[in-house]
């Protein structure tokens, strides 16, 4: 069985390279629209040129850092007051591959941030664009 998602929204985070790339293709190939976010313009002009465009989909990407919260906020209200999001994918790296007894106890709070609190601020903006019967379906 294959799902059809024409016509429908996707914002993928951290999508360049990895996870949030695959799922990205996997969701324009299903017939999205995808809207990737992610910190590097160059690797993310790269990102949406491999997508799929044979069912007439449109792609587009967001520039911010997850690094920093409030460049996040600024970034989604803007994209969400233009456009609705009907699926979020909130996906972003780190903190980096190691034994946890040599991890830098700030790098928790930094990746705390990155992983958390930017992932609250997104769905605090993209799920009231979203309507009751849209919740957690495709």
């Amino acid at each position: 069985m294959q799902t059809s998602l024409t016509d429908k929204e996707a914002l993928v985070c951290g999508s360049t390279q990895g996870i949030g790339l695959a799922i990205a293709k996997e969701l324009a190939h299903l017939g999205a629209n995808c809207t990737l976010l992610a910190r590097n313009e160059e690797s993310l002009k790269k990102a949406v040129a491999s997508l799929d465009t044979s069912e007439g989909q449109h792609h587009s990407y967001l520039v911010a850092d997850f690094s920093d919260p409030a460049q996040v906020r600024i970034v989604i209200a803007a994209h969400t007051a233009q456009h609705k999001v009907h699926i979020l994918v909130n996906n972003t790296g780190g903190p980096p591959a190691g034994p946890i007894t040599e991890a830098d106890p700030m790098s928790f709070v930094r990746y705390f941030e990155q992983h958390i609190v930017c992932n609250q601020i997104l769905v605090q903006h993209c799920l009231p664009a979203m309507k009751a019967d849209e919740y957690g379906r495709i």
